[in-house]
């Protein structure tokens, strides 16, 4: 690209918005924002007129996405020679990425074995901000016709897996969401703080979480914590079923297998090793 011509794209990118073309030009900007870190995972480290001849953009284009991308931590600068490189929010990422992907990887067997012995749904589920997401789900004999729970979110203070997440958060974002107005979803839904930290102290208790139907009505489930090498509760492993079934003469069983597949799983994640 000559000289001219980035300085008419650079010209075209200020006024994307006045001409009508902001979406477009947005969607340019993610692409090469992108395109500028898989620069940097690959190069390692480079400056700002490198990065813009690896993109046949103007210095100025390049300029402005690299301040963005610092601005959000995804890359740093060296500031003795002017060069940027990956930074430590590319790590967080990738970290948070991996968690998933090893839960889903390790608890194939265990969700498996726990929805062959119980007959029930089995979900491993996951903290996605303020909400849990399940990311792997083994389904048992009598669960043939159940919902289908992977990938979607629910709440968590209306669901076991969700309330583990929620009483191994640390306390002060924990906190935070507890001082938001809580959805009801039925007549048994617990809305009240007071009553909703005590629920979730009992959860620290006695290492499980129930929900008989909060979220749904005629749905039950029971959740365990999963931890990784370090302690840290990283996801949670649950039961779910009618109430019909997973009455109240059958949980204790079911909770205690639940967190026996939790500690399982825990192993294999590295925990107590």
């Amino acid at each position: 690209m000559t000289r001219t011509q980035k300085q008419a794209e650079h010209t075209e990118e200020s006024s994307g918005k006045q001409s009508g073309r902001g979406a477009g030009s947005a969607v340019q900007s993610v692409d090469r924002a992108v395109s500028v870190l898989e620069i940097l995972a690959r190069l390692g480290e480079a400056g700002v007129t490198e990065i813009a001849e690896e993109l046949d953009v103007h210095k100025s284009t390049a300029f402005r996405l690299l301040g963005v991308l610092e601005n959000r931590g995804l890359v740093a600068q060296a500031k003795d020679r002017g060069k940027y490189y990956l930074g430590a929010a590319v790590l967080r990422l990738a970290g948070a990425a991996a968690v998933r992907l090893d839960i889903s990887q390790e608890g194939v067997p265990v969700c498996r074995e726990l929805a062959d012995e119980l007959g029930e749904t089995v979900n491993i589920a996951v903290l996605d901000d303020d909400a849990a997401v399940n990311i792997m789900q083994a389904r048992g004999t009598a669960s043939v016709t159940a919902q289908n729970w992977l990938g979607r979110r629910t709440p968590l203070h209306a669901t076991s897996s969700g309330k583990v997440l929620l009483a191994h958060m640390p306390p002060t974002l924990r906190e935070g969401l507890l001082a938001r107005t809580l959805p009801r979803f039925t007549e048994r839904t617990i809305t009240g703080t007071t009553v909703l930290r005590a629920e979730l102290e009992a959860v620290i208790e006695q290492g499980y979480g129930v929900t008989i139907e909060e979220l749904e009505l005629g749905l039950a489930a029971v959740a365990a914590p999963i931890r990784a090498h370090d302690g840290k509760v990283i996801g949670a492993i649950s039961v779910s079923g009618p109430v019909y079934r997973l009455n109240s003469d059958r949980l204790p069983e079911l909770a205690k297998r639940t967190v026996a597949a939790g500690a399982d799983l825990s192993r294999r994640m590295g925990y107590g090793f």
